[in-house]
């Protein structure tokens, strides 16, 4: 797997990188040098979320060593907004005429998927979800069905950027604090609003574990707009449905923002006696895919039985134990989603 977030997670030890602290509400990647992964002719020509995307891909497929997966799924809230954006910004000033046919080919939902496939030459069943705080999600659905029905591998992610103008669009209707502070401090600052983030994240999902793996997922549920009562009784029969009681949960990757217009969902986690919680958004900012990030740090966590603690300034000592993992996450109130992560046994593996 691979991931190019707002902190140090593309190269290098992850137990070893520093926190990357971010002072304002608009947390963007730290950017590798993208000359090892894509030609130089290429890259001029390609914007941040293509760049992100192609390069957390082809960095995922060499670490599993496949050169062609068996399919290719990924899932994105926007998409390529500076792409987007320019498009938009060109029918305006040329009046419609004369366009530059590169934005709108580049701002399509699928450019990413489209680019992995000509890069690698992989023919096979290409997949892009676009469903809001669900997309990412979607597409791990979609990966595990195409398993289920004999696909060796499938290469599944997700990717989404910030922009200043789609900061200051959201930031109209509430999405952002409207106090600035600095990331590491988040979670000091209950108020109406997050900060926002972007992120790239790719996994090689394949239906039987190697000595590669580094977690199993074995578990996913979705629901939209749920009551917290109903959020709550969901809880209870996912983790009984996995055969896992709420005391078997060694870690819980929380989704919480520090939103107080949604810290109520969040709430419902200490009706159940889980493990330690700890909130991961202070490290990506919040999007709609921002539940890929999650996977990539639950699945960094089992493989290395340890969690770096400069990270998690609320974490003092290692947990006992990392055996069972539960990500939950939503977008904004309406898109709630469980993940169930567990220690690489047996079933469907992130293989990296």
């Amino acid at each position: 797997m691979a991931a190019i977030s707002p902190q140090h997670t593309f190269d290098g030890d992850l137990l070893s990188q520093p926190m990357a602290v971010t002072q304002g509400n608009m947390l963007s990647c730290v950017e590798p040098d993208y000359r090892a992964f894509i030609a130089p002719n290429s890259l001029r020509r390609m914007t941040r979320v293509l760049k992100m995307g192609l390069a957390a891909s082809l960095k995922c497929l060499q670490d599993a060593a496949v050169a062609v997966p068996g399919a290719i799924v990924t899932g994105t809230g926007k998409g390529s907004l500076q792409d987007t954006e320019r498009f938009i910004k060109e029918i305006r000033d040329f009046e419609e005429r004369a366009l530059n046919p590169t934005p709108f080919i580049q701002s399509t939902y699928n450019a990413v998927n489209g680019l992995i496939a000509l890069q690698q030459k992989c023919t096979q069943y290409n997949n892009t979800f676009v469903h809001r705080g669900f997309s990412f999600e979607h597409a791990l659905l979609d990966s595990m069905l195409l398993l289920s029905e004999g696909k060796p591998d499938v290469l599944a992610g997700a990717f989404d950027e910030i922009t200043t103008e789609h900061f200051f669009i959201k930031g109209r209707i509430g999405h952002w604090k409207k106090e600035t502070i600095s990331s590491d401090t988040l979670y000091e600052h209950v108020s109406p609003g997050t900060i926002s983030g972007e992120g790239a994240a790719f996994f090689l999902l394949t239906q039987e574990a190697t000595a590669q793996s580094y977690a199993q997922l074995s578990g996913l549920q979705m629901l939209y707009k749920p009551s917290p009562e109903k959020l709550q009784h969901a809880l209870g029969q996912f983790l009984t449905q996995h055969g896992v009681q709420p005391e078997d949960i060694d870690l819980v990757l929380s989704g919480a923002n520090a939103d107080s217009n949604h810290q109520h969902y969040y709430d419902v986690l200490n009706s159940y006696a889980l493990g330690t919680q700890l909130p991961f958004k202070h490290l990506c900012g919040d999007y709609e895919t921002a539940a890929a990030f999650a996977l990539w740090l639950g699945a960094s966590f089992l493989k290395q039985q340890q969690v770096p603690l400069q990270w998690f300034p609320m974490l003092k000592e290692q947990p006992r134990s990392l055996r069972n993992i539960l990500i939950y996450n939503h977008f904004f109130g309406e898109q709630h989603s469980f993940m169930l992560l567990q220690k690489v046994d047996q079933t469907v593996s992130i293989k990296g």
